[in-house]
This record gives structure tokens, sequence and C-alpha cells, in this order.
């Protein structure tokens, strides 16, 4: 994994970090959606590769930084739309990628327009965590079979 980003109120940028806990449930603590109780499905955890930010640029003439795609992890060399449905770990963290993450008309208000066109079907994924733990940069993102 190449960052952790993590942004304690709705739109603000959000601030890179080296790790973070990773509550079962609940979240990311200090993110903006850490939840005291249950955390809706799909909540606790986003994640985007590191490719398709840079597709952007190459495919659409956008550039953005990582963080500005406000997902909470960037990932390299693999598919995270392959994660859908499928138990994953980041790190030892063990996760559920529940759905995609698609661009919406709020990220592309806070970023430029055509995003929405340039992320479609590769703007990330939603996630469940099922497990406590630390997670860092530098950490895997590893499908479990």
């Amino acid at each position: 994994m190449e960052g952790i980003y993590i942004a304690a109120e709705h739109g603000e940028l959000p601030a890179p970090v080296d790790s973070v806990c990773a509550r079962a449930g609940r979240g990311l603590e200090g993110n903006r959606y850490f939840f005291e109780g249950d955390a809706p499905s799909g909540t606790a955890l986003t994640l985007i590769a590191a490719e398709a930010v840079e597709a952007l640029e190459r495919e659409h003439g956008i550039s953005i930084e990582p963080r500005e795609s406000r997902r909470n992890v960037v990932t390299r060399g693999i598919d995270v739309n392959e994660l859908v449905g499928k138990r994953f770990r980041v790190g030892s963290v063990e996760c559920q990628g529940t759905q995609l993450c698609e661009p919406c008309t709020t990220l592309q208000a806070m970023t430029q327009p055509g995003i929405i066109k340039g992320l479609a079907h590769r703007g990330g994924l939603n996630a469940d965590i099922l497990g406590d733990g630390e997670i860092s940069v530098g950490d895997a993102v590893v499908a479990e079979d």
C-alpha cells in the first residue's frame, strides 16, 4: 500500500498518516467515518488503486493527488475491483469488499470537471473491516483464497 489518508471532517482534504488503527465494524480511528457503534456496511474503509489515479492524467488530462480521491487507502499492483464480495487483508487486518466506490458529483465539485467519467468503474472499493489491528504504509493488500 502506498498511502493512508484520514479526514476528520466532511470537505476536509484527507491528511496522510503513516499508520492508523482499524476497528472491526467501526472504521479507521480519526476518520470522519469512524463510528461509535456499528458502521453501515461499506463505510468503514475505502481503497483506490494508484494506477487509476495515474490513468486520469494520461487518459483524461486530469491531474490529482491520490488523497484528493477521498479514499482512505491507495494501493498498487492489485485490482481493487476484483475484491468486491471477497475477503482480503490490509497488512494483518481482515476486510470484506462490499461494492465499487463510484465517483460522485461531490467528488467532482471538490476536484475537477470530468473526474466522474475518468474514474467510472475504477473509483475504488468500499469495504468493511472485520478485525481490529493497525495498518501501515507499505503493508500488502492481499486477496484471501
